[in-house]
């Protein structure tokens, strides 16, 4: 590995999950081989883990979610790789316009590629310091803390180790907030729902008890939006979607919730995925076309997504205030 030069140019290395590099069932096979394979995302003996993962999951679920990635993928590619490419260079050159020549960004991603190793050796050809920005605003051990792991597995190959900062997570800063209000307001003069839905990521429930802060930062999120909206408890509520096995998840659950709206008569839900910085799978597929439908075949009348924030003007904003944060004193 290369070493890194002495210099003052920082970097910014921004992460997200990954994706498969095509919508075929080996790619999807591969990507959720490595995905399923991380201890942080299953905390399960290995010697019970690996057979059911092997023998069931990675025979069978690869060809189910390649026919769900094959509705979402576009000419260029995978939605999530898109627009984080987007993401990393709408932030250099918002940084570029203020310091020219002090940032370098780039991208890795978790699983898949561009790998969080070959992001990490490119920092090094050109920065001394390297800033980490995991792009979930809210921390759990299955996501950011899974980063964090992957890059300390980097640095313990290389023998000068670049000088480094971590942001843990950005569940209520200000920008964040600010910028998913935009959003949400931007539709209103359309339409007003009766209700809005906040539907996060889920994580099993066992995980939360035994001490992942995850769902409070969820609630940390929502109470901040809900205050910068000036909105009820009644007309915005929260939701976990994304739930795999017969384990128990956070709940209430997304799914169950969108039926249960639709029974009572709710006729018009707005739903938003604030835990997804960029659009995806779970957004585009499980949100805007599966839980669409199980609304209106409930009895719901209109069904409209709020997309992710991608690369919005103000969500880039929040980024370049991210980093200034937390380069401070470099």
């Amino acid at each position: 590995m290369t070493e890194p030069m002495n210099s003052e140019t920082i970097g910014v290395l921004l992460v997200n999950l990954g994706t498969p590099e095509a919508a075929t069932t080996s790619a999807v096979r591969r990507y959720l081989a490595e995905f399923l394979s991380d201890p942080r995302v299953m905390e399960m003996n290995p010697w019970l883990w690996k057979p059911i993962l092997h023998a069931v999951i990675l025979p069978t679920r690869p060809k189910k979610s390649a026919a769900a990635y094959k509705k979402v993928w576009t000419e260029q590619g995978s939605p999530l790789m898109v627009i984080s490419k987007r993401q990393q260079q709408a932030l250099q050159k918002r940084l570029n316009s203020e310091q020219a020549g002090r940032f370098h960004v780039t991208l890795g991603m978790r699983y898949g590629q561009p790998s969080i190793h070959k992001a990490v050796d490119e920092l090094n050809t050109c920065c001394g310091k390297i800033l980490v920005l995991p792009l979930y605003p809210q921390y759990s051990a299955t996501t950011t803390a899974s980063i964090f792991d992957q890059i300390s597995l980097v640095l313990r190959q290389q023998r000068a180790i670049p000088e480094m900062r971590f942001i843990n997570q950005y569940a209520t800063h200000a920008g964040y907030i600010t910028a998913l209000a935009n959003s949400i307001r931007e539709t209103w003069p359309q339409k007003k729902p009766q209700k809005l839905l906040l539907s996060f990521h889920g994580i099993p429930q066992d995980y939360a008890d035994a001490g992942d802060p995850y769902p409070q930062q969820c609630q940390a999120t929502r109470q901040a939006l809900q205050a910068e909206l000036g909105v009820s408890d009644e007309f915005m509520q929260m939701s976990f979607q994304s739930r795999l096995g017969p384990r128990a998840w956070l709940k209430p659950y997304t799914d169950e919730t969108l039926k249960q709206w639709g029974q009572q008569g709710v006729k018009h839900v707005q739903v938003i995925s604030p835990g997804f910085s960029a659009d995806c799978l779970e957004t585009l597929e499980e949100v805007n076309e599966e839980n669409r439908d199980y609304f209106l075949q409930a009895g719901g009348q209109s069904f409209a997504y709020i997309p992710a924030l991608n690369e919005r003007a103000d969500h880039i904003d929040m980024m370049c205030q991210l980093v200034q944060q937390h380069t401070q004193g470099w």
